[in-house]
């Protein structure tokens, strides 16, 4: 058995972001960091599209509204002071029709209540911005949203967590002993405070600490297509979203790197790393899975029946492709190339309103704390999320910071 102050189980952004936070807080206190994986990164943060978004998408009253303008400030900066790559394109949304215009409005009055940079522009003073994008009427300009290479960023941090902060690589939870002991597949380890930043498993954490018994995972797979013409935009965008779903629809993203794609679908999966074919299956998470899948189809709640079957035509390569063609006005659908590394989203369901939980979602047990929805853009949001996981820790644990 070793024994250390806190012990973070996920190494993905939010995992590493705690860590840097707790360290610069108190360097003395004795941090362990889990990954079940070889590295970190292997799964949500690293198979994320890189966005940094604006903040203009969220309920002014939620914790997304709240964390992301100040993330995008600080993990933009963090990435320009470290010489990571970092593209800041910008991002226009764009309108199909009449209908949507409201849509528009919409998106600029959160924006503006959530102190966000935005610009509704004409027809003709998007060619300025975007030439080749296609909207009625109005579009909303975004100069703030930019892209990074997310595997580079959540490495780079994970590597400067010096001093007591260790990182034990294929290294993974199996279960809570008592208040302050959990196992591992290696060991035992004793702890004064345990963060669960397990991601596609942070429910299953929680309920083993009598956290969170009413939510559980529902798995979305996300899936992008490249395109092979780097001259077709110089930004990155976005239709008019759904707002009463955490999904923004298929999008042109351009990446760090300066490639095209589209993507991505929302489509049900029916395992948690539910990532290609049958790799990583669990017959338990199968079952699982299906269970709640089904009594939402049938109950059809939020719409899952009219979703998942629009969601599941995206898998027809021609279909996916015609999602997209409404917002550029010129492209050529021969450039199209290969799937991306596919990602799955991990979203909460709360299974006695069978809803979507479409806000980060944190709950603290005695000598826990629990982040149970950290869906898009936690990845944004990381830096000022994790000061606000951070305080929580400090109150249970009766933390203060030297000054």
């Amino acid at each position: 058995m070793i024994t250390t102050d806190i012990v973070i189980a996920g190494c993905g952004i939010v995992g590493v972001s705690i860590a840097k936070e707790l360290r610069n807080r108190y360097p003395d206190l004795n941090i362990v960091l889990l990954e079940k994986e070889h590295s970190v990164a292997c799964h949500a943060s690293g198979r994320n599209s890189g966005v940094l978004h604006a903040g203009f998408y969220y309920s002014p009253d939620s914790l997304k509204a709240r964390f992301t303008v100040e993330g995008n400030r600080l993990l933009t900066e963090y990435c320009l002071r470290h010489n990571l790559t970092i593209n800041r394109c910008g991002k226009i949304v764009v309108a199909k029709d009449e209908k949507e215009l409201e849509g528009i409005f919409e998106l600029k009055r959160r924006g503006d209540k959530n102190g966000v940079e935005l610009e509704i522009v004409d027809e003709k003073s998007l060619e300025t911005f975007e030439p080749n994008a296609r909207t009625f009427d109005k579009a909303l300009y975004s100069p703030n949203t930019s892209v990074v290479n997310p595997t580079e960023v959540v490495e780079h941090i994970a590597q400067n967590l010096s001093g007591n902060v260790k990182i034990f690589l294929r290294e993974k939870f199996i279960k809570r002993e008592d208040d302050t002991t959990i196992s591992t597949n290696k060991q035992k380890i004793q702890f004064k405070h345990f963060i669960n930043s397990a991601g596609l498993y942070a429910d299953k954490i929680a309920h083993q600490f009598g956290i969170g018994q009413k939510y559980t995972l529902i798995p979305f797979k996300g899936l992008y297509l490249e395109y092979k013409d780097k001259n077709l935009l110089r930004k990155h965008i976005y239709p008019v979203p759904n707002l009463k779903n955490p999904f923004l629809g298929v999008h042109f993203t351009i990446t760090a790197a300066g490639k095209i794609k589209i993507g991505p679908t929302a489509i049900p999966a029916f395992w948690r790393e539910n990532y290609r074919g049958i790799s990583n299956f669990s017959m338990g998470e199968f079952f699982e899975v299906l269970y709640y899948e089904s009594k939402l189809f049938l109950t059809n709640a939020f719409r899952f029946r009219s979703l998942a079957f629009e969601e599941m035509k995206k898998y027809y390569r021609e279909y996916f492709i015609r999602q997209a063609l409404h917002l550029v006005k010129t492209i050529d659908t021969t450039q199209f190339g290969d799937y991306l590394k596919p990602g799955i989203r991990a979203q909460l369901l709360d299974t006695e309103t069978l809803k979507l939980v479409m806000d980060f979602v944190v709950e603290h047990g005695e000598n826990s704390t629990h982040i149970l929805n950290a869906v898009s853009p936690a990845f944004t949001s990381a830096f000022s999320f994790s000061k606000f996981i951070v305080d929580g820790v400090e109150q249970r644990m009766g933390l203060k910071t030297k000054h």
